[in-house]
C-alpha cells in the first residue's frame, strides 16, 4: 500500500491552522512532533472518564487507570521488541532516562581512570550527564570522531574501546545531522571489551522500526513528544538483569515495599524507578501514539520519509549559496543547512512569516557546530505528515530569504 501523507496530515488538527495568514508548514518534528487526534482524545478521555491515582487504589477508577498505564507499558515493550514489559521504565523524557542510568548503573561501575565513550555527534543530553559523572569519579570522557559528511569513523571508534571503557553511549540518529549510526556494529565492538551500550533513540523511534533485542544494546531511551505522544513522558528500556542490580534513582512513594525510620526496602522493576505519581494521562497518550504509528506501519513511514529526504536534498542543493551540514550515506529525514549571507535565526524568522516552521540554532549539539565550523544552522526535519509540497514551500521561502540578503 502507498503511504498517503495528505491523509495522515488530516489526523493532526494543528496542521489545519494558519500562521501569519499562511498555511502551516511544520518542519520541526526533530524537536517535537505534532499530535494526532487519537492521542489528544486518549489524553482527554483519561481526565474525562477514568482519572485516578494508580497502583494502590482498590476502587474502580484507580483499577482502570492502573490497567491503562500497564497496557501502555506492554505496547511499548512490544514496539521495542523488549523481552519483558517490566524492562520498560516510565520517565519524563530521554534526558531523564540517560541521567537515571548515569546516576545508578554508571555510578556503580565507573571509577577513577575508567572511560565513557561517546561520539562527536551527540545531543547535549548524551554528553553532560557523563561529564558530570566524570567530574565526580575521576573517570574520563572519550569522543569518537566523525568525518566531513557527519559519519562516525568506525575504525577510530574501535580504537577507543578498551578494557577501561565502562560504558558506550551513542545516538541512534543524530538530531543535528540526521546520521543513522551503525548501532549493531557499535554494540559488537563494545562487546569485545565487555562494555555495555546505551542508545539514545529519541530521533529513531518515530521514523524507523526499532528492535532492542536485534540491536543487542543494554539500554535504549526515547521521548514521547518526538513520537507524536504527549510532552513530559519518556521511556528507559534496560536489560532486566541490569535494572534489577541498579539502585533506585529517586526515593518516595510507589517505589517502596516498606518504610520505617530505620530502613526502607524497595519494589522490583519497573516500579523501583517510578517514584511518585507519574504522568498518567501522558503515559496513556503515549500508548495511543504507539498504536497510531504501528497502524500506519514503520516501514511505510520510513520509505515515505526516505523519498522526502532525497527530494528535499536535491531541491535544497539547487538553492544558490546554500550548504548542507551533514550528508551521511545513511541518513534520516533531517536537513541542516547554512545560507550565505544570512544568519540561521534570520532565516527562521523570515520563513516563519511564510508559515514555515524550522528550527535554528545549535540544536543542543554545540560540538557538532564546532566540528563543522559554524555557530548555528537552520534545520528542516520531516515527519510522516510532511509532503513534497512542504519541501517546495521551504524552497520558495528560502528564495524570499535570499531576496532580503541579496
Amino acid at each position: 500500500m502507498t503511504f498517503d501523507p495528505e491523509r495522515a496530515r488530516r489526523d493532526f488538527p494543528i496542521l489545519a491552522h494558519k500562521v501569519h495568514g499562511k498555511p502551516l508548514v511544520f518542519l520541526d518534528s526533530a524537536a517535537s512532533a505534532q499530535k494526532p487526534e487519537c492521542v489528544i482524545e486518549a489524553v482527554s478521555d483519561v481526565y474525562r472518564s477514568c482519572y485516578a491515582n494508580i497502583e494502590r487504589g482498590v476502587y474502580e477508577l484507580s483499577l482502570r487507570a492502573t490497567d491503562a498505564v500497564e497496557a501502555a507499558r506492554c505496547k511499548i515493550a512490544d514496539f521495542l521488541g523488549a523481552p519483558e514489559s517490566r524492562e520498560v521504565i516510565f520517565v519524563r523524557n530521554a534526558t531523564e532516562a540517560i541521567n537515571l542510568v548515569a546516576r545508578t548503573y554508571a555510578r556503580q561501575h565507573v571509577g577513577e581512570g575508567d572511560e565513557i565513550l561517546v561520539t562527536h555527534m551527540e545531543h547535549h543530553a548524551n554528553i553532560v550527564p557523563w561529564q558530570m559523572l566524570c567530574e565526580e569519579t575521576g573517570a574520563r570522557l572519550r569522543v569518537a570522531p566523525i568525518d566531513d559528511r557527519g559519519q562516525l569513523l568506525l575504525e577510530e571508534f574501535a580504537k577507543l574501546v578498551t578494557p577501561r571503557t565502562k560504558l558506550v553511549a551513542v545516538a541512534h540518529i543524530s538530531n543535528a545531522l540526521g546520521t543513522i549510526n551503525p548501532v549493531e556494529e557499535i554494540v559488537r565492538i563494545a562487546r569485545e571489551h565487555g562494555a555495555p551500550v546505551l542508545v539514545d533513540g529519541a530521533q529513531a523511534v518515530p521514523h524507523q522500526r526499532v528492535d532492542v533485542a536485534g540491536l543487542g544494546c543494554d539500554f535504549y531511551v526515547f521521548s514521547g513528544h518526538k513520537v507524536f505522544g504527549p510532552s513530559g513522558v519518556g521511556v528507559l528500556w534496560g536489560r532486566a538483569e541490569l535494572l534489577e542490580a541498579m539502585p533506585p534513582f529517586m526515593g518516595g512513594g510507589s517505589m517502596i515495599r516498606s518504610v520505617t525510620f530505620e530502613k526502607s526496602t524497595y519494589q522490583g522493576i519497573p516500579h523501583k524507578f517510578e517514584a511518585g505519581t507519574p504522568d498518567i494521562a501522558g503515559i496513556v497518550g503515549l500508548g495511543a501514539a504507539i498504536d497510531y504509528v504501528s497502524g500506519l506501519g514503520l516501514d511505510a513511514i520510513a520509505a515515505h520519509e526516505r523519498d522526502l529526504l532525497i527530494y528535499a536534498t536535491n531541491a535544497l542543493e539547487a538553492v544558490p549559496g546554500l550548504r548542507l551540514i551533514g550528508t551521511a550515506e545513511r541518513k534520516a529525514a533531517v536537513i541542516s543547512f547554512v545560507l550565505e549571507g544570512a544568519h540561521p535565526h534570520d532565516i527562521g524568522t523570515i520563513l516563519d512569516l511564510e508559515g514555515i516552521a524550522v528550527r535554528t540554532g545549535h540544536h543542543c549539539a554545540q560540538p557538532v557546530m564546532d566540528r563543522f565550523g559554524v555557530p548555528a544552522t537552520a534545520r528542516a526535519s520531516f515527519a510522516l505528515y510532511n509532503s513534497r509540497a512542504d519541501v517546495d514551500a521551504l524552497v520558495a521561502g528560502l528564495e524570499k530569504v535570499r531576496e532580503v540578503f541579496a
